[in-house]
């Protein structure tokens, strides 16, 4: 019970960050800066966030506008990165699928989409994933592993 809650705690604080104001300014479009994507090193030690990630990506790519791109390939994206994340070994590398799965897979329909060449573009989501990843998401991770938290 204890994970389905933490699950659905993950997917609801996801969605919100990215959202409501002043997250959502940021949020869509080719230059992007997701504050929830500091969520997505979670996985590393609780497996049963990957659900939580991927419906609260799909929550909040439903209600970004960008359609039928976003919230199905945006949500795989964000699957697949925290498939991966959950299987890695150090806890250094754990923001790194994030970073590379959203970073050149994002990029590429983002691309598409507002007609901006794709290197330009997949540059400033790896940046803004980097960003969000490293710079927050990883100090949530030593914080939890200080706290006690291991890897299951």
């Amino acid at each position: 019970m204890r994970s389905l809650a933490r699950g659905a705690f993950v997917a609801a604080l996801y969605a919100l960050l990215v959202v409501l104001p002043p997250f959502a300014s940021f949020a869509y479009g080719p230059v992007q800066v997701r504050v929830a994507e500091a969520l997505t090193v979670l996985p590393y030690l609780f497996p049963e966030t990957i659900w939580g990630l991927t419906l609260g990506c799909f929550v909040a790519n439903v209600l970004g506008g960008l359609g039928f791109w976003d919230f199905s390939l945006g949500t795989l994206c964000t699957f697949l990165a925290a498939f991966w994340t959950s299987r890695v070994r150090h806890p250094l590398l754990a923001p790194l699928p994030p970073v590379l799965v959203n970073g050149f897979g994002v990029a590429a329909y983002l691309a598409f989409l507002f007609r901006v060449p794709y290197g330009v573009t997949a540059s400033y989501i790896l940046l803004g994933e980097a960003v969000a990843c490293y710079g927050l998401g990883y100090p949530l991770l030593v914080a939890l592993l200080k706290r006690g938290f291991r890897k299951e």
